[in-house]
Order: structure tokens, then C-alpha cells, then sequence
């Protein structure tokens, strides 16, 4: 989890008088996860949070449309292909979906600058694969570059300031509360040694933006798939000061440090984020095996209680032929997969791979909607032949 911030101004104690130079209170908000059993920060407002002064009746539908539930194939997609709205509130194309996780792709030219965002049933990791900008909460701002995840926690309302047109964005939305993996971290939380990543790693808020405005704001809330429409009373990003263990972040994939070995290493080893039902891993740059008779390429697995979603970013993988920039593979439970023809002999004697992906392992069955099969690669499963 990321550590202990303290942004503005907080009073010494918590639940305690915090006045405004005028003399008036400032507003106190608790912000939790899983109730009250789980990491959360105080946050200090000028306005209570609670100023609603309309909620339109009519809401947008969002639901993914599911026409594949019980896959049994290999599956491509070619995600460059997908074609998506500019706006980056409606320009979510949901592939993959199931309980846990859906998996989206976005190609937004921009986002409105009049209205706001907030995802109030899950947490969002957007792998940001091509563009730069800044994403903007209450928390404070944070610059974001080609590579980054960007982590939001649900219940964070925010804006995206996107310093141009071309963007391509990879969007995990977890029903679950996205976290590091826990043999990551000691009793205390903090990062371990043998982790591949570390808290300098981490890049939140570094200064608060603390916006002192009334009038009309919208607010768009997404929950379970609608879109709700709510006109608050006063800028959200109000915050004067903050502090506590939940806040947006960025993490670089180039920061994840690769785990090698003598023989070839499993997929956990890349293992980045995790939630209810599936993990996040981060494949980068590294060096292969060092056994003189190793074999780099991975050898055959047989699924048997997960679903293997992989996004390719840049460079060859290297147990795969004909796969482009942006390409998405679905290797479901029940069936094999492995190397393609010829990878195997081809990877004796490599020293290293420049290869940059992102896998979402699901230990459910994904559903598959009627956007995914729009860019299918439909002869995907005969690639082994």
C-alpha cells in the first residue's frame, strides 16, 4: 500500500475544533476503505462535502455488453483498432469483464474542463501507453508520463489535463481495493528488499491546488455501470490540507525492477498490483536466464484456474510471432498455451529481451463483449500450427 502523507494544513489531533481564519469551521471528512478496517485519510475541507444542489434524473448506461460468458478459445485482439469517443467520460470500450475486474481501452483526445469524474464502485489503474499530463484531485496534482499506472481510488473525484490529442490508455477498473502484493511488504506495510519496486518508486501529490469557489460544478459519478449527473455547490478540490494512507499514485513500469534467475522465472515474479480475483504484472526489460543450457522462453502451462490476459506495449515478445503494438491476447482456464512455433530454438543463447507488456491474471472466467469481438484476430488460436 503506499505510505503515511501529509499535505497543507491538519490540525494536532484528529476530530478536533480546526478553524478557518474567519473564525468558521473547516469540514472534516473521513475517507475509508472496506468500512473502517482498511487504510483511509482525513481530509480537511473549506465546504462540507455534502452541498448538493441537483441530481439530474436521467442517467447514461454504461454496462458492458457480454456476448461471449463461457469462453473455450484462444483469442487476439487487435486494440489499435478500437475506435472509441474523444470525450475521456464516455470513451471506455469494455472487453473484458467478470465479477472481479473489467478491462478497458480508451483512446480520449481530451477531457472536459467543466465538469468532473469520480468512479464510486472501483478502483482505477489506468496504464497510460501513450500520452502525458496531469492528473488532477483534491489530493493535489500529479504530472503523468508514457508507462505510468496511475492508481485512483474509488470515491476520488478527479480530472485529467492531457497535454495534447494522441492518448492510448489500458483501464483496469477493480471492484476490490487495488493493493501491492502482500509478500511485498512487512507487518508494517513498507516494502521489502527482495521487492521489485519501492516507495521512492511512488510518485503522489506534492503540493495541494486548493481551489475557494462557489457556483455550480458537475460532477459526473459512475456506479455500477451508470453514469449519474450531480451539480454541487462548490469546486471539489477544495482540500486545505490532508493526511493518511489513501491517495492517487503514479508508478512507472520502467521503475519495476525485474526479478531473474538462473532458470527460467514464473509469471508471479512480475507480479506488480493485486485485488479480489486477479493480479497485475509488469513485463520489462531484463536479462534471461544465465544457465548455460537455459531456455528463456517460457514452457508450455496448462490453465487451469485462471484466465491470462496480456496487453503488449512495445518491443518483440519473446514467445510470440506477429504480435503488434497494442495487441491483446485472452489464453483462458481449461486449456494450454505456450510459445509459438519456433520461439523456443530461437531464444537458446539470447542474452536479454527489451519486450514491455502489462498481464491481468483472472481467476474467474472473463466475459467477452461485443467491442472485443469487433477487432478479434479470428484465426488467433491457430497460431500454434
Amino acid at each position: 500500500m503506499p505510505y503515511y502523507r501529509c499535505l497543507g494544513k491538519v490540525p494536532r489531533k484528529r476530530h478536533t475544533i480546526f478553524r478557518k481564519p474567519d473564525g468558521s469551521l473547516y469540514a472534516e471528512e473521513l475517507i475509508s476503505t472496506e468500512g473502517f478496517s482498511s487504510i483511509y485519510s482525513l481530509v480537511y475541507h473549506i465546504y462540507p462535502p455534502t452541498r448538493v444542489k441537483a441530481i439530474k434524473e436521467e442517467t447514461i448506461n454504461l454496462a458492458p455488453e457480454i456476448v461471449i460468458r463461457n469462453n473455450m478459445r484462444h483469442r487476439g485482439f487487435h486494440g489499435k483498432a478500437i475506435q472509441t469517443e474523444k470525450n475521456y467520460l464516455f470513451s471506455r470500450k469494455i472487453l473484458l469483464a467478470n465479477e472481479d475486474v473489467q478491462i478497458s481501452l480508451a483512446i480520449p483526445a481530451y477531457f472536459p474542463k467543466e465538469v468532473f469524474f469520480k468512479n464510486a464502485s472501483a478502483d482505477e489503474l489506468i496504464f497510460v501507453h501513450k500520452g502525458r499530463g496531469v492528473l488532477k484531485t483534491g489530493f493535489g496534482p500529479i504530472q503523468f508520463y508514457e508507462g505510468d499506472y496511475l492508481h485512483i481510488p474509488r470515491g476520488t473525484v478527479y480530472q485529467i489535463d492531457f497535454e495534447n490529442e494522441d492518448n492510448r490508455l489500458l483501464i483496469i477498473e477493480s471492484f476490490s481495493p487495488i493493493r501491492f502484493p502482500k509478500r511485498y511488504c512487512n507487518e508494517a506495510g513498507q516494502l521489502m528488499e527482495h521487492a521489485p519496486f519501492y516507495e521512492r518508486d511512488i510518485r503522489g501529490p506534492e503540493a495541494l491546488e486548493t481551489h475557494d469557489e462557489e457556483g455550480e460544478f458537475t460532477i459526473y459519478i459512475k456506479k455500477n455501470h451508470e453514469l449519474f449527473t450531480y451539480i454541487y455547490a462548490n469546486h471539489p478540490f477544495d482540500f486545505i490540507g490532508w493526511d493518511g494512507y489513501l491517495y492517487p499514485y503514479a508508478f512507472n513500469i520502467k521503475d519495476f525492477n525485474p526479478i531473474v534467475g538462473k532458470l527460467h522465472q514464473p509469471p508471479p515474479v512480475h507480479q506488480t498490483f493485486e485485488g479480489r480475483g486477479f493480479v497485475v504484472c509488469s513485463f520489462v526489460p531484463r536479462l534471461y536466464d544465465f544457465d548455460p543450457e537455459a531456455i528463456p522462453a517460457p514452457y508450455n502451462h496448462s490453465n487451469v484456474d485462471s484466465d491470462e490476459v496480456l496487453y503488449y506495449v512495445e518491443g518483440q515478445f519473446m514467445s510470440r510471432k506477429g504480435i503488434e503494438e497494442g495487441f491483446i491476447t485472452l489464453h483462458p482456464i481449461g486449456i494450454p498455451h505456450g510459445p509459438h512455433p519456433g520461439t523456443v530454438e530461437k531464444s537458446i543463447g539470447q542474452k536479454g529481451t527489451e519486450e514491455l507488456a502489462v498481464m491481468i491474471d483472472t481467476f474467474r472466467p472473463l466475459g467477452i463483449t461485443k467491442d472485443a469481438l469487433e477487432i478479434e484476430k479470428k484465426d488467433y488460436y491457430l497460431s500454434w500450427l
